[in-house]
């Protein structure tokens, strides 16, 4: 044998896809049904409506897929975190060179599990504040409508149809969903928002009070009243709710959302309305109570008003009384208004007498007065009629005067004795010589009012002429 060729083998050849789907079809036959407990990791929602995430333990992880069809029957929502039991077959993925679990059913891994998830759930929606007390809202007194959110067919709705007419029949409306399962949670979110969504005066009336509730059962029965949707339905909603889920022992996450909560659905319908017919006794107590009241009080009244009627007398004796009084001055008035007059007469006539000598001798007095001041009035008027030719005469002389002053400081003598005003473009007076500038146009004011234009050349004036001497031979007359 040539030493290049290599050593033929007896193991068959398989092509890749060969190898896959026969590693394919070996883990389905294999594991055709298993169950798998372990944490769920890495969830996540598909657009497709498909889930994926992985199961994990301590030392492994699977990963696994859960199909749109399965996934709507599942009856719970997945988390990360979540311990469960996953039902369903391994499969792989040639496509990755992976294997997988397809899970068909899906299942909490016992109570502890579901608790834990429950008190972590109840943290976080604590922490937001969904269950604070200051959220809660006041029930009212006496609903006019009530909403009731339960399964149409069970005895719950029943029970609180039947209380509710026992205790103070009501308009209730029901809107149906389904209390535990796939969708239930939804249902129920959905109904409360329905509830508030209803207009106030519209055709179907917006209830006053709403009651979600549902019988008894287990952890898994009620866990639709502990999803997050259905407990943020319930603290938004602006209808004050009762929660009545499960028995007395029973809690879900709905009751520290709720603005009330009930023991039972029963309980609930009494939390809801008032006994009509306690109501009914409690008014006619008030109604007895009120008419005993008021009769005391005019009892009271009417003793009292006895007592100071006593003490006033007989109002009919008075009343004659002072009817006689008024007969009596009704006759004498008239003669006292004569005898009044009679009296303000004399008195009048008194008066005047006294008055007449003093009224005469203050005329006296005042005409005496009278002719002294016109005597005075006469004496001023002759000693003025003699002063006032020699005042007008003083002020005719000081008036001359002052004209002769004025006459003197006026400028219209001094242009007669030679001089003259000279004035620029504007008519204003030049007075120094630096303002009459060569080529400045001038105008010379000589007497009566001649005004004669000029210009300015700046050739200065000839001088005068020496005067011619004396003649010696001629004598001097001074």
């Amino acid at each position: 044998m040539d030493q290049d060729t290599p050593p033929r083998s007896n193991a068959p050849e398989y092509s890749v896809s060969e190898i896959s789907n026969a590693l394919k079809q070996t883990v389905e036959q294999t594991f055709e049904h298993v169950r798998v407990k372990g944490e769920i990791s890495g969830f996540k929602r598909h657009s497709s409506g498909h889930l994926y995430f992985a199961l994990k333990d301590a030392e492994a992880v699977l990963d696994a897929v859960c199909w749109r069809g399965s996934a709507t029957r599942l009856g719970m929502t997945p988390e990360d975190g979540m311990e469960v039991v996953a039902v369903g077959r391994l499969t792989t993925y040639p496509g990755r060179s992976k294997y997988q679990m397809v899970v068909e059913r899906m299942e909490l891994a016992g109570q502890g599990a579901l608790l834990k998830l429950l008190e972590d759930r109840k943290k976080k929606l604590a922490a937001e504040g969904l269950f604070d007390p200051a959220r809660k809202k006041k029930l009212p007194f006496l609903p006019e409508v009530i909403g009731v959110v339960t399964s149409p067919t069970g005895a719950v709705i029943r029970d609180i149809l039947h209380r509710l007419s026992d205790r103070f029949p009501r308009h209730v409306l029901l809107w149906p969903v389904a209390v535990q399962g796939d969708g239930a949670a939804q249902q129920v979110a959905d109904a409360i928002d329905g509830f508030n969504a209803l207009p106030k005066g519209g055709p179907i009336p917006r209830p006053d009070l709403l009651i979600v509730a549902r019988g008894g059962g287990s952890l898994e029965d009620l866990w639709a009243f502990n999803e997050e949707v259905v407990v943020r339905a319930a603290a938004a909603s602006q209808i004050p709710l009762i929660s009545a889920v499960g028995h007395e022992t029973d809690t879900t996450l709905i009751d520290y959302a709720s603005d009330r909560r009930a023991p039972t659905p029963t309980g609930a319908a009494e939390m809801a309305v008032p006994v009509r017919s306690e109501l009914l006794l409690k008014t006619r107590d008030y109604e007895t109570r009120l008419l005993g009241g008021l009769q005391r009080q005019l009892t009271e009244r009417r003793t009292r008003l006895d007592g100071l009627a006593r003490g006033l007398g007989d109002p009919r004796r008075r009343l004659e009384e002072l009817g006689q009084r008024l007969d009596d001055w009704g006759e004498r008035l008239p003669q006292a208004l004569v005898n009044l007059t009679r009296h303000r007469a004399s008195d009048l006539a008194r008066i005047a007498a006294r008055l007449e000598p003093a009224l005469k001798s203050r005329v006296q007095t005042e005409t005496a007065k009278l002719d002294r001041d016109r005597l005075k009035l006469d004496q001023a008027a002759s000693r003025l009629a003699a002063a006032w030719p020699r005042v007008l005469t003083d002020r005719q002389r000081h008036l001359d005067q002052l004209g002769k002053l004025l006459k003197s400081y006026s400028y219209e003598d001094v242009l007669e004795r030679g001089f003259v005003v000279v004035k620029d473009s504007k008519g204003h007076a030049v007075t120094k010589a630096d303002q009459a500038k060569p080529g400045a146009h001038l105008s010379l004011l000589f007497a009566k009012d001649q005004e004669v234009a000029v210009t300015v050349d700046g050739t200065p004036p000839p001088k005068p002429s020496a005067p011619k001497p004396k003649d010696s031979r001629q004598g001097n007359l001074l």
